[in-house]
């Protein structure tokens, strides 16, 4: 079977791309290497709580259940998107980690552990976490320190006694750090001075207010967008910042390198430790898809808005794909909307395609 459509991600963003192709009768198929809809999200640290409100947490179609200011954990983020996906019936293969992606005249083929998909088109909605990003130099630790990706961090009993560094300083890094000050002594090193913003103001949540003023959707290459990429992340609540005042939590700059089994800060001063999280991210990796023309001279993806250079092939889910949310459950769901409009433009205009009256009327 040639599918019109193939979706290579079971998350946020895939179903998200799912919600808009069922409107269709587009044949398509959401690939998910997980074992059920959600698992991605419950793989994360324990204590994980989303710092929007369900209210700013929906995909399209969909309310949560609960209080709509209130904060879902990670498990009910992970049981809204099985519901959602249940819920629309959406086409998700599980257990499919896809192998690579190479384009063969004008199909797709897909591989898999079990199978090759062949489709028309390919919507990449792998997301923002794929693979850990880590500094070389962390292989130099003494093998008695005890260190770990937050991607691989679940609760403070995974660590030795003893004091605890978290590198980075995005809001995972602040909420571990906050949680592991209550049994390890604990330090963040963090490149650049610590923004933070409250979580609600005059009692409306801080994204009400980011989008009232148009904030929340100033696109990627406005002025304002521009400034937020620059800045970095923000952390949103206060945890942190009362921790920090009352010592619990130690700040560092930078975290420059090792020497003589100690960390070093780029203000030359050094650190002991017995345990590191990296809370650094995540770097897109995309070697597995063979297409050419999707990368530029030094390797970087192209694509403006998700829409790469090659015909048929889309980007959902990348981080400031569009606007600061586009990796967001309150973001993602309007850049789904925008590929769906320009995949289905080719059969809007194309009069005589038997699906061509399908789609006009799903696009109103």
């Amino acid at each position: 079977m040639v599918f019109d459509v193939i979706v290579v991600g079971g998350g946020q963003a895939g179903l998200s791309m799912g919600y808009y192709l069922k409107k269709t009768g587009l044949s398509f198929v959401i690939l998910d290497s997980g074992q059920r809809t959600g698992d991605v999200w419950r793989k994360r640290y324990d204590s994980l709580v989303l710092f929007t409100p369900r209210s700013y947490s929906t995909l399209h179609g969909l309310k949560w259940d609960g209080d709509p200011a209130g904060y879902p954990s990670k498990e009910e983020v992970a049981d809204y998107l099985e519901r959602y996906a249940q819920t629309y019936d959406l086409p998700v293969q599980h257990d499919s980690h896809v192998h690579s992606v190479e384009k063969e005249n004008d199909l797709f083929n897909v591989s898999t552990s079990h199978t090759v998909y062949k489709g028309k088109k390919v919507v990449v909605a792998t997301g923002a976490f794929q693979t850990p990003r880590i500094p070389a130099f962390a292989k130099e630790l003494p093998s008695s320190i005890i260190q770990l990706h937050s991607s691989q961090y679940r609760n403070p009993g995974q660590l030795n006694d003893g004091p605890v560094l978290v590198v980075g300083g995005g809001n995972s890094g602040a909420q571990i750090a906050v949680e592991l000050s209550a049994t390890h002594k604990t330090y963040l090193s963090a490149g650049a001075k610590i923004q933070f913003m409250p979580l609600t103001i005059a009692g409306k949540s801080i994204f009400w207010w980011l989008e009232k003023t148009g904030i929340l959707k100033s696109s990627a290459s406005s002025w304002v967008g521009k400034i937020m990429r620059k800045r970095g992340d923000t952390i949103f609540g206060y945890e942190l910042k009362e921790k920090v005042e009352k010592l619990e939590v130690v700040l560092k700059s930078r975290t420059s390198g090792l020497f003589k089994g100690k960390v070093m800060f780029d203000d030359s001063t050094s650190l002991e430790v017995s345990n590191v999280i990296w809370a650094t991210g995540f770097v897109q990796n995309f070697d597995w898809i063979r297409v050419r023309g999707l990368f530029d001279a030094q390797g970087n993806l192209q694509h403006k808005r998700g829409v790469t250079p090659v015909e048929g092939l889309y980007f959902l889910g990348l981080p400031w794909q569009h606007r600061r949310g586009s990796a967001l459950l309150l973001g993602v769901g309007d850049d789904a909307a925008y590929l769906y409009s320009q995949m289905t433009a080719e059969l809007q205009q194309n009069k005589n395609h038997p699906l061509s009256g399908t789609i006009a009327a799903a696009q109103k």
